[in-house]
């Protein structure tokens, strides 16, 4: 399917990738996952991207959705304006803090997303039915910023079945256990914003960041970079060979 880039200042491009998970349920195959990350509310993204995004999630009717994390910025003044122009997703949806949440106030972008009936996972887990199976959901907090704990994020949770992570920085994916079927759904790079072939790789991996875009075997788990819905066309911060995304994804047996 091609990329959808709708007018002016909303276009996104709409990934779609399959996931082949070893162990997965039966009730699970074909189950669907909808992300979207790195939203910067305010001057960082044009909230009509961010409506055009939910709408076209919805459209999509994923079992659940995710959101990897910065909700803003730099500055405190788009905190009220989350609840506002990140309303509406319909399924159940799924959310961890990125380093901007936490550089400007985490505990009021978590209280915004909690009042819009969203799950705020700061590393811990939640079990919850997809299909009448339970499937689990660890959300390790931002690593970025230190506040991560893949421990504590799986303490208590289920040691098989379908397990999803969601962690803002990609790297977190080097912690989690070893070929343990795990599929992690992370952003925070913007797919190199700037993005040059193969130059922006190579600077990013010599500062510690060997995961920019796509999808990752790490550790014989699942990585997926999203490229994330702000900056670009609209806003005074570029994008080069880097759209913003917002990603599908179908779950299948390995």
């Amino acid at each position: 399917m091609p990329p959808r880039r709708p007018r002016n200042s909303e276009y996104f491009d709409l990934t779609h990738t399959v996931l082949p998970l070893r162990g997965l349920p039966r009730e699970h195959e074909g189950t669907v996952v909808a992300q979207l990350s790195d939203l910067h509310v305010g001057t960082g993204t044009p909230s009509r991207r961010i409506r055009a995004a939910i709408r076209a999630v919805n459209r999509a009717k994923p079992d659940l959705v995710f959101l990897t994390g910065d909700f803003v910025t730099h500055v405190r003044y788009p905190l009220p304006l989350i609840p506002e122009v990140l309303e509406g997703l319909e399924p159940p949806t799924y959310a961890v803090l990125g380093n901007h949440d936490h550089f400007v106030g985490a505990r009021e972008v978590r209280a915004s997303l909690v009042r819009l009936g969203y799950v705020v996972l700061q590393n811990e887990h939640a079990v919850v039915t997809v299909r009448d199976r339970p499937l689990s959901l660890i959300g390790v907090d931002d690593a970025v910023t230190h506040h991560d704990d893949v421990s504590r994020s799986f303490r208590d949770a289920p040691r098989d079945g379908t397990r999803l992570v969601l962690a803002h920085a990609p790297t977190t994916a080097r912690d989690l256990p070893e070929d343990a079927g795990l599929a992690c759904f992370s952003g925070h790079t913007h797919g190199g914003q700037l993005h040059v072939k193969r130059l922006t790789a190579r600077i990013s991996a010599a500062l510690g960041q060997p995961y920019l875009r796509g999808l990752y075997s790490v550790r014989d788990n699942w990585l997926y970079v999203n490229r994330g819905l702000a900056f670009g066309r609209g806003s005074l911060v570029p994008r080069i060979d880097s759209e913003p995304e917002v990603a599908l994804f179908e779950l299948r047996a390995a």
